[in-house]
């Protein structure tokens, strides 16, 4: 039996420094007349301080936690969450290249320059990797 849901989506966001993700938690096949070419809109407005981000592995957002402290030589109990902002942990934009590149090796990937300056949180980095892993096995 098939389940059908309505799920619109329209990111038309001019601030450089929001980003806002979606997806769905649960797989999902969405049909439109059979094309493939869907376009989605959203009917209410988001609030600015709502943030809405994919589920990652955890296993992944602990790497890269592990990988965030080393590189910026943190303290073992220093807390580093998936919301975590490289800035508020004292990270310039050398330690960010150091960090991309300790995952990198890491995960045994290689990230574009442009997509790995977008990398402010762990939470992002995650999802980024996350991606490239999936690209690379597909």
């Amino acid at each position: 039996m098939a389940t059908s849901f309505s799920f619109s989506i329209s990111m038309q966001a001019r601030v450089s420094a929001t980003t806002t993700r979606f997806c769905l938690q649960k797989p999902a096949s969405i049909f439109h007349n059979g094309k493939t070419n869907l376009s989605f809109s959203q009917r209410h407005p988001i609030p600015a301080r709502l943030a809405i981000s994919c589920a990652v592995k955890q296993e992944t957002v602990e790497k890269v936690s592990e990988i965030v402290k080393k590189q910026l030589s943190l303290a073992e109990d220093q807390k580093v969450t998936a919301r975590t902002k490289f800035t508020e942990l004292g990270a310039d934009s050398l330690d960010t290249v150091e960090i991309v590149m300790g995952l990198e090796e890491e995960f045994g990937i290689t990230m574009a320059e442009e997509r790995a300056k977008e990398i402010a949180t762990v939470q992002h980095a995650a999802e980024l990797i996350e991606e490239l892993i999936q690209q690379k096995t597909a």
